[in-house]
């Protein structure tokens, strides 16, 4: 009897510290990606297959919500800019519009992209 709980005590403390891991690993990830690396490629990705003329609901359904956006009139035209992430400038944990790439869109269609095209407005 007293061996059998010598044996049994001697299991339990070697097995308690035995961990399982659940889960798998995604073939599109890499060792040591973030949350916001991974949504960083995904906007990259997104930002490379625009093509003109899409409406901005259509582009949330692609990309998501935007991490900024900016409505105004501008010569009686409504423009909404809607940034995402798709370039790490500083690692302080914040998602800055210097790190996005703007989306321009005039009367609810995509007219451009880019700082250059954000510049023109």
């Amino acid at each position: 009897m007293i061996a059998k709980l010598i044996v049994t005590s001697g299991l339990v403390l070697a097995l308690s510290g035995c961990v399982v891991a659940v889960g798998g690993k995604n073939d599109n990830d890499t060792v040591g990606d973030s949350s916001w690396e991974k949504t960083q490629r995904h906007n990259q990705q997104q930002v490379n297959q625009l093509t003109l003329d899409l409406s901005a609901e259509h582009i949330r359904s692609l990309m998501g919500a935007p991490d900024f956006s900016e409505t105004f009139t501008k010569e009686g035209e409504t423009i909404q800019v809607l940034f995402y992430r798709t370039h790490h400038m500083k690692s302080d944990g914040k998602t800055t519009k210097d790190e996005c790439t703007p989306l321009i869109f005039k009367q609810d269609k995509l007219v451009g992209w880019g700082d250059k095209a954000y510049q023109y407005l």
